[in-house]
């Protein structure tokens, strides 16, 4: 399945703890998200789903996330709906590997290209 996974219309990267999470654009909106930290080796903080703006607005709070505050935190996100998502976020929890994981889905995999690929290229897990 492709996503269209969300930056600012600049083409970087959403900082977390800065977004307007009170634009219409969130308006409810219900899908996938990535945060991630940007440090000397970025890596994935948490991977999840639900209410975008909800979950995001937890996040900015969440002191499990907020602790790679000063290596940059940021967030992509992408519309899906709700009958996919379990198998997505078990895809990209198995292929990204995320430091903060408190939710274990048994959902089977949905395969779904990375924010960082490439058109074309596939992801595998």
């Amino acid at each position: 399945m492709h996503l269209n996974w969300i930056r600012y219309n600049s083409g970087k990267w959403c900082q977390l703890n800065s977004l307007a999470l009170d634009n219409s654009h969130f308006d409810g909106l219900g899908g996938i998200y990535i945060i991630w930290h940007g440090g000397k080796k970025p890596a994935t903080v948490k991977v999840g789903q639900g209410n975008i703006r909800d979950r995001l607005t937890h996040y900015k709070n969440d002191w499990e996330v907020q602790v790679y505050k000063e290596l940059g935190l940021y967030v992509t996100w992408a519309a899906v709906n709700l009958e996919y998502r379990d198998g997505i976020e078990t895809f990209l929890a198995k292929r990204l590997k995320p430091m903060v994981r408190r939710r274990i889905t048994s959902a089977k995999d949905i395969q779904v290209n990375l924010p960082w690929e490439k058109k074309g290229e596939k992801a595998t897990a």
